[in-house]
Parts: structure tokens; C-alpha cells; sequence
């Protein structure tokens, strides 16, 4: 914790207190949450930053779009936009946000979209396109919707049980807040995590009967991608690279380049950062690569013939087929 951070430590029982309040309204009826008549999923996370909710998202539009129409719906983090936008392929990010743009870009037949009412985005979703299932993304705290589903996501670096309330931690909310989920999955886990490492885990996370547990890790592509072309990436070992991110925590991606023995000048952006034209004059290499949501932000601004994007995928150290198995007894029934 830094020394800024300890000096918030008094303000974060205020901001628990006020979370917890809100929580108890909303569980005892005083707040009302609304069902749709359709399966909703729910994916989020207890804490700021990133732990994996856009692999997860994509991992769950493969595996639901094989056998149902699905949708999703986003606030839309960073637009400069407001209310409802259903997404196009042509659509800018700082428009309609990166993530669901990234979206929309990766699978071109599901509808995306946007909205900061939630309730209002379903009810359009519904009237609009039909979907049979959606997808909530980052709705953990949005109790006005009541999904009949929801993925609780916490990062293997920083588990919920292991951080603190805002603003001295970065919890959104207390680790009470766990109990409405009926799926955790850790996420970014290392690839050889041991299934004692991940029984210690999951007693530290203080799971209940009814919540199921699932680790899971980061694959990268061998292969980087622009809208014209896709290499090998070890095809940039001998050239001058660029790495721009702005994301919440790319220090996995700078593991990954080094052990692929890329070479790369390491240049950092907040998350979700809408990058600008004087931002981009300063990339000097032969090539400029970054990760799949930022390239939504950059293609824009940089030619693309030097811009690459690397692609990543959640995928789980075990019981795959029982999470899939979960996921398809909620939607049928």
C-alpha cells in the first residue's frame, strides 16, 4: 500500500458502510431490482482495475453463440456518449468504449451494446434484436437488473479476501459482496498452478455451499494482427518495437514479450487512456504493438501497416467442461 493510500485507510469504513447499506436495501426489497424474462448473465468483479472480465465475456459469447442468438451490453467505459447505441463494425471507440467495440470487431454476428441504464439497455436489446441470451458486462454493483447468473472474477495477483475498501484498497464494495455470486473464477492464474496452491485458494476465498470455483490463465496468440494482415510474432525478434498499453496491469504482457525474447521500448497509458495525435508522434519503432482493446483506441490514429494487435483468450487450468456444463443448465432451464 502506498503511503498516500494509508493516510485513506480512516475514509474506507465510511465508504463500506455506505456500500453496505445500499446492499441491504436492495436484498430486502426497499431498492427494487428488475428480472427480464430471458437468461442474464452477470460478469464483474469486487474490485477497480483489471481481472480478466473481457476474456471471460469472450469466452462466454463463443461458447453461447454456437447455440443461441446472444447479446451484449456494456456501459460503455470512456465513451464521450450517453444512453443507448446499439454497435456497427464502423463504430469509434471513443464513441461507443473499447471493449465493446473489441466486441463487435471479434464476433461480427452477435449484437453489442452500450448503455449506462442497464435496465433501459435490455428492454432496447429485447424490442431491437431478440436476443435469448445477454451478457452483462462489469454489472457486479449494478443490482437495479436482477441476472439470473452472475461470474464473480478475482485476479490470482490480488484476490478480494487479500484487499481493502476504497479509496485506501480497491474494493468497490465488501468481500461480503461475494456471496451473490454463484460462479468465482480466478483468473490469470500461472499455468502450472498445483491443485494444492488451488485448494488453499479456494478456502481462502471463503466460498459458500452453493458457489462453484474455477482457475483460470492468460494464452497468448503466436500470431499479432491489424485489419490487413496477422505474423508470427516471433517475427518481430529482430526489429525496433513499440509497446504501448493502457490497461489496468500489462505487466503479464511484458512478461510474455521477454519470454518470447522480444525486444521493445515499454510505453504506458492509464487504463482505458483515449489516446491523441501528439501521443502517437512519439512511438519510434518499426513497428508499434499493443493489446486488442487498445488497438480499438489507436487504429484510428497510427497507420496500420506498422500497428499490430496481440490476441489473448481466458482458458481454464481444469473442468472446463463443467463450467461450460453450468453455463448451458442455466440457459435451458
Amino acid at each position: 500500500m502506498s503511503i498516500f493510500r494509508k493516510f485513506l485507510l480512516p475514509i474506507s469504513p465510511l465508504y463500506g458502510l455506505a456500500t453496505s447499506l445500499r446492499n441491504i436495501f436492495y436484498d430486502r426489497g426497499i431498492f427494487k431490482s428488475r428480472s427480464f424474462p430471458l437468461p442474464i448473465i452477470c460478469v464483474g468483479n469486487l474490485s477497480v482495475g483489471g481481472t480478466g472480465k473481457s476474456p471471460m465475456v469472450e469466452y462466454l459469447i463463443s461458447h453461447i453463440s454456437k447455440t443461441r442468438r446472444v447479446a451484449t451490453l456494456s456501459r460503455g467505459y470512456g465513451r464521450v456518449t450517453r444512453g443507448f447505441h446499439l454497435l456497427n463494425s464502423n463504430d469509434r471507440a471513443y464513441l461507443v468504449g473499447d471493449e465493446p467495440l473489441q466486441f463487435k470487431n471479434k464476433f461480427t454476428k452477435i449484437h453489442v451494446a452500450v448503455d449506462e441504464n442497464r435496465q433501459r439497455g435490455i428492454t432496447n436489446l429485447i424490442e431491437i434484436t431478440k436476443p435469448e441470451v445477454i451478457i452483462l458486462d462489469d454489472a457486479f454493483q449494478h443490482r437495479k437488473v436482477k441476472a439470473g447468473l452472475n461470474i464473480l472474477l478475482t485476479s490470482y495477483g490480488n484476490l478480494y479476501t487479500d484487499d481493502l475498501l476504497l479509496p485506501a484498497g480497491n474494493l468497490r464494495e465488501s468481500i461480503s459482496g461475494a456471496q451473490r455470486a454463484h460462479i468465482v473464477v480466478v483468473t490469470k492464474c500461472p499455468g502450472n498452478l498445483s491443485h494444492r496452491d488451488q485448494d488453499r485458494i479456494s478456502l481462502k476465498l471463503r466460498l459458500r455451499d452453493y458457489q462453484n470455483v474455477f482457475f483460470s490463465y492468460i494464452e497468448y496468440s503466436s500470431e499479432i494482427f491489424n485489419d490487413k494482415e496477422n505474423i508470427l510474432l516471433e517475427s518481430l525478434a529482430e526489429k525496433k518495437i513499440t509497446l504501448v498499453t493502457g490497461i489496468a496491469n500489462p505487466q503479464p504482457l511484458l512478461d510474455h514479450l521477454e519470454r518470447e525474447n522480444i525486444n521493445f521500448e515499454d510505453v504506458r497509458f492509464p487504463d482505458h487512456y483515449n489516446f491523441k495525435e501528439k501521443d502517437v508522434e512519439s512511438f519510434a519503432g518499426e513497428i508499434t504493438l499493443t493489446t486488442e482493446k487498445d488497438y480499438m483506441r489507436l487504429k484510428n490514429l497510427i497507420d496500420t501497416e506498422h500497428l499490430f494487435y496481440i490476441p489473448i483468450s481466458m482458458k481454464f487450468l481444469k473442468n472446463t467442461k463443467e463450467f461450460d456444463m453450468l453455463i448451458d443448465q442455466f440457459i435451458i432451464k
